[in-house]
């Protein structure tokens, strides 16, 4: 299960640091086509929101592969699930079920990451 663990881990950081990234570096008129709520936030929420994500990306590998402050990498899983859960609202709320099951899966993946590193396969 650790090596299970580990390459979701892995996965999940690769997803978040690619969007994270993408909505740090585009500008955020070419970005709103695929992103479409982006229209109600600002340039600084967004840019706010994808320095969680890229952040949130670190988190989940660099504290448990250096053994520095491992205890990171389930609060980072933490963190992006409760991020997921606020995205999934907010596609619910806007009208946009295209966005949810994304959003669903990378909550649950999230999830699993913290339920295994806080609990049974913390190590």
């Amino acid at each position: 299960m650790n090596v299970f663990l580990w390459i979701l881990q892995v996965f999940v950081a690769v997803i978040f640091t690619m969007s994270g990234l993408v909505k740090i570096v585009q500008p955020r008129e070419m970005l709103i086509p695929k992103y479409p709520w982006m229209r109600d936030y600002s340039p600084a929420s967004v840019r706010f929101i994808s320095v969680l994500e890229v952040l949130g990306a670190i988190g989940l590998v660099v504290p448990a592969a250096t053994g520095i402050a491992p205890v990171l990498t389930p609060v980072a899983g933490t963190g992006l699930a409760i991020m997921m859960a606020g995205a999934m609202a907010l596609h619910i709320r806007r009208g946009e079920p295209s966005g949810l099951p994304v959003t669903g899966v990378l909550f649950v993946l999230a999830v699993l990451v913290a339920w295994g590193r806080f609990g049974p396969y913390s190590g």
